[in-house]
């Protein structure tokens, strides 16, 4: 496994270094709302196209772009990056509960991915395959802080689940629910809760988790439902 890892694109001919990795993947971090290839105001400038650059006008679809970033174009991994990032660190929000983890997740997953690209064999969806490598990042950041107390989000109450809506009162009472029920998230077992989080809030199906979890569908399930029948004891009070 290791062997075919390292042969990802940072050691093909011509690959960014490290640095220059870094700076693509800065040009999509959350927040920036800058494409590949412009300037903004938290990520700097991204690597320049080149004259001889083989990205073509207008869209590409999804595989010719991982082909291309396999061969070592961060351009197009960047690209890639850019389709698939609100949806990854929407996931890795909704499992951490804080915005600055979050992002430090979905960093790390997108440096990790385009070091790893290259053993991406089309097994499953591409999306599916970020999605495996960012789950994993907040898994091991979640067994790294399992004995601090979780800090409140930073976006207020129940913000990475649901925003409140409607008249003033309905939103307190619906930011003071999602509080609720980010609280009792925290409670879950890691890979309970985010297998709740992909089913529930991503509404994605019991295959694709399992594919993303590298747990049986029989495991997806029995999760989910320990999940399901832990929250509703948990959130009793607000039925």
């Amino acid at each position: 496994m290791q062997a075919t890892e390292d042969a990802a694109p940072a050691a093909r001919s011509g690959t960014p270094g490290d640095g220059a990795r870094r700076a693509a993947l800065r040009a999509v971090a959350p927040g920036t709302g800058d494409a590949p290839g412009s300037t903004g105001s938290a990520g700097g400038t991204a690597p320049a196209r080149s004259a001889g650059s083989r990205r073509t006008p207008g869209p590409l679809d999804e595989t010719t772009l991982v082909v291309r970033a396999q061969d070592g174009d961060v351009h197009a991994f960047a690209e890639l990056a850019r389709r698939h990032q609100d949806a990854l660190f929407r996931v890795a929000y909704r499992v951490l509960g804080q915005r600055a983890d979050a992002e430090d997740a979905l960093q790390e997953a997108l440096i990790d991915a385009w070091r790893r690209i290259g053993t991406f064999r089309g097994d499953a969806a591409f999306s599916t395959w970020m999605y495996r490598i960012v789950t994993h990042r907040c898994t091991a950041l979640l067994r790294r802080r399992r004995h601090t107390d979780p800090l409140p989000s930073d976006d207020g109450p129940g913000a990475h689940l649901l925003a409140g809506t409607g008249t003033p009162e309905r939103s307190a009472e619906v930011d003071a629910e999602m509080a609720a029920l980010a609280q009792a998230l925290t409670t879950l077992p890691d890979e309970q809760r985010t297998c709740w989080v992909l089913r529930e809030l991503e509404g994605l199906g019991y295959t694709e988790i399992s594919q993303i979890t590298g747990a049986t569908e029989t495991a997806v399930r029995g999760r989910i439902h320990r999940a399901r029948t832990a929250l509703a004891e948990r959130m009793r009070a607000w039925r």
